[in-house]
């Protein structure tokens, strides 16, 4: 450290360096200078005192101490280094030969050892007791079986019992349903599995008397194959599924069927008891299940929040459904309004918030006119009421933990947004679209077209090939961008026909994207997941692998569902030779585990943030081992 010293009054005199005692850490004085020995780091103090540095060497073996020991220890150096040395050998004499006696000793079985030993003080995991209860003067419990239960967290624990509560009706609310809406990555599917077994094996009445016979997991269908390898796995084949992906119409019909039927067997342990479909194949074949009341004791929903629109056909199919336990599955229950919300509510227990009408008039006006920011201060007391009051029946069967607690077990995720500048082609166009006669008669509100604009000028953002039509050279038939191709560079324009070539340096996306992977490939392990919701930006993205020679997976709409499981399973695996997931959000942006990635690109926003917020949760997950890094890019 240099500290300047006070400079003393008087002409400028010279004063020698004058060397202190080596004891002393103060180093010396000279001129208007003092230089001091001070420690690098404020926490490391070194010792004022250096007497240790001159204390005798004392040997740690005075046990076993030789003559040549203390007369080496007596020397005050080391001596100086020899320029030659030589070292005397002496000749290897060869030993006298030992007889060696060896007894007759009988054979004996090795003893036994344990393969995996358990430490002393390692204790087996506590069964997970849902009820206790007197039956017939006799105490009965339902506990979940160890062979899943063992494998639960505290808070997975806590969900378990949170549903079985639920779904039998011994949380004093009307209706026998809940909605599981953990974060992603909390693990909502083995809690459902958990539940699901447990009630197939036991119940309240007779622990031996299963509760239900047959369940219904209906997902997307990205997702049947997982599910059905996740009942596998954690279950080891303790009961029989059937799952419908990838199968022709003559096939669903027959699995369908082979499961309903199964529920009129004299001998039911032979048939099987879960039945895992798509939300799709379930609507078109929904009459098939409206008189089986015996075929569905449990209907389990993944990614629940495609039931928000009480009108759609699904919901209303699935409502068909004689079963009143019913447990939803979704890390995003709230996105838009509270219309959407009652939707899933009203599915999950019916009227319990009352009819539609009722809702309305007793919960969703007095909040919405509690939220203008004109509003009374009488209005904004009554908004909350009735808030708190909605609140305090939903918070009966709607159980939701955040994603804080999968930091205790996962490594740290660091989320970033990425300013990306745009290019000169982009900045071309998009000044182009600004001085159009069609964006002066969208700001006069002279035409109605304006939605297409928009979306053109997001696509403008991620890359212009976007909303240049390649096979002719003209432009999409978005207002505004009517000639846009004219901004190309007229050599590089001719050269996109025939080379196909991607052209990073037109977006300021793609430069960035190609700089992040060229790094990543060069100086990590890294493997890195790309999400956005144009497929056309994934065919840019596809061509800019292949051209960088990076390998990538894609995975959109026109994927098959098993090709869709694979795509996964290969990526996941550490010894594959995988890079780059392409991903469509629309396609598999919910419940998809990308753990094989520990980087993640949200390319483009999507208008609804709970779809972000879903696909940025593919890699966050149980099983990742590395850090994460989630990119969110922003064109400026």
């Amino acid at each position: 450290m240099l500290r300047m010293k006070p400079r003393a009054r008087g002409p400028a005199q010279f004063k020698p360096p004058g060397k202190q005692d080596d004891r002393q850490p103060d180093g010396y004085e000279s001129g208007g200078m003092v230089i001091k020995n001070l420690p690098f780091l404020s926490f490391v103090n070194p010792a004022r005192d250096l007497d240790a540095l001159y204390k005798p060497f004392k040997s740690p073996c005075e046990s076993i101490r030789t003559s040549e020991s203390d007369r080496l220890l007596a020397t005050k150096t080391l001596g100086s280094r020899r320029r030659f040395g030589s070292m005397p050998i002496a000749p290897f004499k060869k030993l006298p030969e030992v007889d060696v006696v060896m007894d007759d000793v009988a054979d004996a079985a090795p003893a036994p050892v344990d393969e995996a030993p358990k430490a002393a003080d390692e204790k087996p995991p506590e069964p997970v007791v849902l009820w206790t209860g007197m039956v017939n003067d006799q105490e009965v419990q339902v506990v979940v079986p160890m062979v899943i239960g063992k494998w639960l967290r505290p808070h997975q624990r806590e969900g378990v019992q949170f549903m079985f509560d639920c779904v039998s009706g011994i949380r004093g609310f009307e209706g026998n349903g809940c909605i599981l809406a953990d974060d992603m990555g909390l693990g909502k599917t083995l809690q459902s599995i958990t539940i699901m077994y447990t009630l197939l094996c036991t119940s309240m009445q007779d622990p031996t008397i299963p509760t239900i016979n047959r369940a219904i997991v209906v997902c997307p269908t990205s997702l049947v194959k997982n599910w059905d390898d996740e009942i596998i796995k954690w279950l080891q084949g303790r009961i029989k599924t059937v799952a419908l992906f990838e199968s022709g119409r003559e096939n669903v019909i027959s699995g369908i069927m082979s499961f309903i039927n199964g529920s009129k067997r004299a001998n039911k342990s032979m048939a099987a008891k879960v039945l895992i479909i798509s939300y799709e194949t379930f609507r078109m074949h929904a009459e098939k299940f409206v008189n089986e009341p015996q075929a569905c004791e449990l209907l389990i929903c993944d990614e629940a929040h495609r039931l928000k629109n009480a009108n759609s056909q699904i919901n209303q199919a699935l409502n068909a459904l004689p079963c009143k336990r019913r447990i939803l599955l979704s890390g995003t229950p709230m996105q838009n309004d509270l219309e959407e919300f009652y939707a899933m509510v009203d599915f999950t227990n019916p009227n319990v918030l009352g009819d539609p009408r009722e809702f309305r008039r007793r919960f969703l006006g007095p909040i919405l006119v509690g939220r203008e920011p004109d509003c009374t201060q009488g209005e904004r007391e009554w908004a909350q009421r009735c808030s708190g009051e909605m609140c305090e029946i939903v918070n009966q069967f709607i159980l939701r933990r955040t994603n804080a607690l999968n930091a205790k077990h996962l490594p740290p995720k660091l989320t970033q947004v990425v300013c990306c500048k745009l290019s000169h082609v982009q900045r071309n166009m998009y000044s182009h679209f600004l001085h159009s006669n069609a964006f002066h008669a969208m700001m006069t509100k002279k035409s109605s077209r304006i939605l297409p604009s928009i979306t053109a000028l997001k696509k403008l953002c991620n890359h212009p090939n976007l909303i240049i039509d390649m096979s002719n050279g003209k432009t999409t038939i978005a207002p505004g961008f009517e000639e846009c191709a004219a901004f190309l560079p007229h050599d590089e324009y001719a050269t996109i026909h025939r080379h196909r070539s991607c052209h990073p340096e037109w977006s300021g996306k793609f430069q960035v994207l190609d700089k992040l992977m060229h790094e990543m490939r060069k100086k990590t392990t890294d493997r890195i997941v790309i999400v956005s919701n144009y497929t056309q930006t994934l065919d840019v993205v596809t061509a800019l692998c292949r051209e960088r020679g990076l390998p990538a997976v894609r995975l959109d709409g026109s994927t098959s569902a098993s090709k869709r499981k694979k795509l996964v399973d290969v990526f996941n695996d550490p010894k594959t030779n995988s890079f780059a997931f392409l991903l469509s959000s629309k396609a598999g942006g919910c419940g998809l585990n990308l753990i094989g990635a520990n980087r993640l690109v949200l390319f483009d926003p999507d208008w609804n943030p709970a779809t972000d917020k879903q696909a940025a949760a593919r890699i966050w997950r149980e099983g990742q081992k590395k850090q994460c890094f989630i990119y969110r890019f922003v064109a400026t």
